[in-house]
């Protein structure tokens, strides 16, 4: 006798100035940049079409359906996991359907989730301090907004480990949502509940092949099931073995992913109507499986083997798998301390704007199926993204170094991301060999990548200490590279690494943070 887990992810995100010019930065006050750094007419755009197309009718249709059951003995109910960024935006713009999620509310059939208040990826940094103050921040908005406190978490895009359960456990948490991949699972089915890996947090996995019926293949008419009629979805349900049946999808395929003209609404409409007729279904809040079914068993997943919803690998890849994403990702990963130390609001409010994932979505960059739905996200090329990106977050490195006492400002300028007009490009016999340096960090890994002819050549013409001296700034590196010497071109390589990784230790080691 499965429950019925309904839950939908409720996400936008500010998107970057395409457009962006350095110049209009100068002399700006850190709450200026926001308008600078972000498009905000298009933003507004956006959320105002998604508003009016998905979250007003689909809200009003779900609190149809609640209100038609609320007298009956199986009523129909519903999730929601809602970004702060997404909710910051509808208090801004569309504050009506504030209005209606705080109607579903009070209901009783609804319960919020909580999740990153950024819809970040600070679950994967190193440390999970930052991960910790969203959580938190997240938690605080719920309240405010909605009179409202949770006990399930749903991370960014599912992104789930066993480092994050142990984390979310000490938070308080008592389930988190997850991707119920087969990498994960093996043999076992995702309708059950399991246990996390030596904690007490309870998993709840999504099935992803009735998710995804709805989500991606509703309209398609190359699917043999097309149409899918609620009737039809209702006798799945019903067929389907196990605890718990997790249908989590994102809310703007309601009318904006699946057009109205697909007949989505009619969907939504009739699915608890015909799903309520079968004696053995019921829908179920996140919070209510966990306290009816006991976990089956206990799922490992290593953090090398991290698990999200996104793309037909269900990894992390989606925002760290090429070159563009893991410079994106690891500039913005090494401005924490400094950022934090300037003890100021809107810096460190700035900095969270910048690690909004969405960023990193759209610079993926594989022709595959994966590729046409970032895409469809994008609209942008994935290098364009890219250039944007990294163009003003090298400023934002600058202007955060500005609001830094001696030494940190000066090490954070010579460990700063700089745009990738200036970023040392790596060329074999006039040819560029795609690697690329974007800070001093990447320049000393990508040593190790860049070919011999590609190291003696830029050896020979004095290369490497004149993009150290005039882009990054430091002198005291370039005149020790100048006087770099080796036997043969591995030793020469190794002598460029140990020179370059020696002054990032003293960096680190000098600076205190």
């Amino acid at each position: 006798m499965p429950d019925i887990c309904f839950c939908f992810e409720v996400h936008q995100p500010y998107r970057l100035n395409s457009n962006f010019n350095k110049a209009l930065t100068k002399n700006k006050r850190f709450e200026e940049l926001f308008d600078i750094y972000f498009d905000n007419e298009w933003n507004k755009t956006i959320l105002k079409r998604v508003a009016e197309k998905c979250y007003i009718p689909a809200t009003e249709s779900i609190l149809e359906n609640i209100d038609k059951f609320k007298q009956e003995k199986k009523k129909f109910k519903v999730s929601f996991s809602l970004s702060g960024v997404l909710i910051e935006q509808l208090e801004r713009w569309m504050p009506k359907v504030l209005d209606l999620f705080k109607q579903l509310i009070k209901t009783g059939c609804v319960e919020l989730l909580n999740q990153t208040y950024y819809h970040s990826l600070s679950s994967l940094f190193q440390t999970k301090q930052e991960f910790i103050e969203q959580i938190i921040l997240h938690k605080s908005l719920i309240k405010d907004l909605f009179n409202y406190e949770s006990k399930i978490f749903e991370n960014t895009e599912f992104i789930y480990n066993n480092s994050i359960a142990k984390t979310l456990e000490k938070l308080g948490f008592k389930g988190v949502f997850t991707e119920g991949a087969e990498r994960i699972l093996l043999w076992r089915s995702p309708n059950y509940i399991y246990k996390a890996k030596e904690t007490n947090l309870l998993l709840l996995l999504r099935n992803s092949r009735l998710s995804d019926d709805i989500a991606f293949r509703f309209s398609s008419r190359n699917w043999i099931e097309w149409p899918l009629t609620a009737d039809k979805y209702a006798a799945w349900l019903s067929a389907t073995p196990g605890q718990c049946i997790n249908i989590f999808i994102d809310y703007e395929t309601f009318g904006e992913h699946q057009w109205k003209e697909t007949g989505i609404f009619e969907f939504l409409k009739w699915l608890p109507i015909e799903a309520l007729k079968y004696e053995n279904l019921e829908f179920k809040t996140p919070s209510e499986l966990i306290s009816f079914h006991k976990p089956v068993d206990e799922i490992d997943v290593h953090d090398f083997n991290t698990v999200s919803w996104a793309d037909t690998e269900r990894s992390t890849n989606a925002w760290l798998g090429n070159e563009m994403q893991k410079t994106s990702f690891n500039a913005l990963v090494k401005l924490e301390p400094y950022v934090k130390k300037t003890m100021k609001k809107d810096i460190i409010k700035l900095w969270r704007f910048l690690q909004i994932s969405d960023h990193l979505y759209y610079m993926y960059n594989k022709p595959d199926a994966s590729g046409i739905v970032h895409g469809y996200f994008s609209q942008q090329p994935p290098v364009k993204v890219f250039w944007t990106f990294i163009t003003i977050l090298s400023d934002f490195y600058e202007k955060v170094a500005e609001n830094l006492n001696e030494p940190e400002k000066t090490f954070l300028k010579l460990l700063r991301v700089v745009p990738p007009e200036e970023a040392f490009h790596f060329h074999e016999n006039g040819k560029y060999i795609n690697l690329s340096a974007h800070s001093l960090e990447e320049f000393k890994n990508m040593l190790l990548f860049a070919s011999n002819y590609s190291i003696l050549f830029h050896t020979a013409c004095k290369h490497f200490e004149k993009w150290i001296k005039n882009v990054i700034g430091d002198q005291e590196l370039a005149d020790k590279l100048s006087k770099i010497e080796g036997n043969t071109v591995e030793e020469l390589r190794q002598n460029l690494y140990r020179c370059v990784n020696e002054r990032l230790t003293q960096i680190s080691t000098i600076k205190n943070i």
